[in-house]
């Protein structure tokens, strides 16, 4: 039976417009702008050997709620970030008139 995987702790640096992690002293990190009521969705990063751990999903789960919970529409330009929403549909109610996944 394969290990679970540990809760990611995620913050949100407002002043830096990005949601953050740290796990295994390895730095993640997903970058937006603010733009009105819209926020663009630009970067999601994790260092290499966080990958595959759910790490960056983890990030732009937290940055969708974070959208949701506060009326923000979302424009989803980062490779990652439309790959995620394209396999959650659910989140698509969040796009910003003319965006797309």
């Amino acid at each position: 039976m394969p290990e679970p995987i540990p809760a990611i702790d995620v913050s949100h640096n407002l002043d830096g417009h990005r949601f953050e992690t740290t796990v295994d002293g390895a730095h993640g990190e997903a970058v937006y702008q603010r733009i009105g009521n819209t926020l663009h969705l630009v970067h999601t990063e994790v260092a290499p050997q966080l990958e595959g751990r759910g790490i960056a999903s983890a990030l732009v789960e937290a940055m969708l709620d974070y959208a949701a919970a506060n009326g923000f529409k979302v424009v989803p330009q980062c490779s990652y970030v439309r790959a995620w929403m394209r396999r959650h549909p659910e989140t698509h109610e969040l796009l910003a008139p003319g965006a797309r996944v």
